[in-house]
């Protein structure tokens, strides 16, 4: 029951700051694009691959810690249920090139921040 509370906890936890990420970005980025998404989808990525390896190939992280931050944190603070209906609807209305450059970048990003991720922690705990 302590591994679940842990997850949950991580999980509000990561809500809030996705939560908060949002406001912050439509305040300082605007609304008409879902910037506040694309940032946490990059940083969930760069953070669920640097943590995963440091967790996997070291002892600094313990197994609950671990699915605290990557299943409850990066769950909660990434959105890709959002992410996807956002992308949707540019299509819907026809903004083709809104939508390409919303999940272009999206892909794009997430996969080059897991890449930074994975690469820093090898950097920093060895393969």
């Amino acid at each position: 029951m302590g591994r679940f509370l842990w997850i949950m906890a991580a999980g509000a936890a990561g809500t809030a700051v996705r939560y908060q990420v949002g406001l912050w970005a439509g305040k300082a980025l605007g609304t008409a694009f879902p910037w506040g998404t694309l940032l946490v989808n990059v940083a969930g990525c760069f953070l669920i691959a640097a943590i995963s390896h440091v967790a996997l190939a070291t002892s600094l992280v313990s197994p609950t810690l671990r699915l605290a931050l990557t299943t409850g944190f990066m769950g909660g603070l990434t959105t890709y249920s959002s992410f996807n209906y956002e992308t949707t609807r540019y299509v819907e209305q026809g903004a083709w090139l809104t939508a390409v450059v919303n999940a272009g970048g999206t892909l794009a990003g997430c996969f080059a921040s897991g890449l930074l991720g994975l690469a820093l922690a090898r950097r920093l705990v060895g393969p």
